[in-house]
């Protein structure tokens, strides 16, 4: 019998399907759920003590999103970022993310959100846990977004860091993607800090090129 792991009351304004979407898209997030995982809706349902009514409009909603997918043969199942998604979610990250950052008050509460998410980021890095390296980099990143107070922007960035996360998880060397932004994560903090916003724009741009480069790279040999 899989473990209960009962929902959270809804948030303020939102309904009970809204609360188990975000519950779900917060598990791709931070890599509990795999690209091309089949998800069961007996066990997921009472897994979150929800009925598999409302589980069904929560997979009809992410399945909009293009988080989930439906196959005749399997049922509900997480989907597989294709190389085209990768590019594209770059693309608009580096629209977002570097605008916010140099538009933004380098004393924005948000960056209490990025000092957090480093700190947790070092921490996970001493103890090699790199899952949850990889969860304290989005967690900074999209406080990066939040510079920009927009709920329609991080409303955005959430869909596409759980695409995201799910490409990372299609490749064996977590350590490899992640050990590296550590500490250009808080580099980045600090010249926002200092109100070099500008030249932290820049040098977001740069680090997400690179990102960007190396998660294909290591993609393209998985696929082969």
């Amino acid at each position: 019998m899989p473990s209960r792991h009962p929902t959270p009351p809804p948030a303020p304004g939102l309904s009970l399907v809204d609360s188990v979407t975000h519950a779900i898209r917060q598990k791709l997030i931070h890599g509990e759920l795999r690209a091309g995982q089949h998800l069961s809706e007996t066990q997921l349902s009472q897994q979150m003590d929800i009925s598999r009514n409302t589980l069904r409009e929560v997979f009809r909603t992410l399945m909009k999103e293009g988080l989930l997918r439906h196959s005749p043969n399997r049922g509900i199942s997480v989907v597989i970022p294709s190389m085209a998604d990768i590019i594209d979610i770059y693309r608009v990250r580096r629209l977002i993310e570097c605008q916010s950052l140099e538009k933004a008050w380098p004393l924005h509460p948000a960056h209490k959100q990025m000092q957090e998410a480093i700190t947790k980021g070092q921490q996970a890095s001493a103890s090699k846990d790199w899952r949850s390296v990889g969860s304290a980099n989005m967690a900074f990143h999209a406080a990066i977004v939040g510079l920009a107070d927009s709920q329609r922007l991080s409303a955005m960035f959430e869909h596409l860091a759980a695409e995201l996360r799910l490409a990372f998880g299609l490749l064996d060397d977590p350590e490899y993607l992640h050990a590296p932004y550590v500490e250009q994560n808080a580099r980045l903090l600090q010249l926002f800090m200092d109100g070099q916003t500008h030249q932290a724009a820049q040098t977001l741009e740069h680090y997400l090129v690179q990102s960007e480069r190396m998660v294909l790279a290591v993609y393209a040999r998985q696929v082969r």
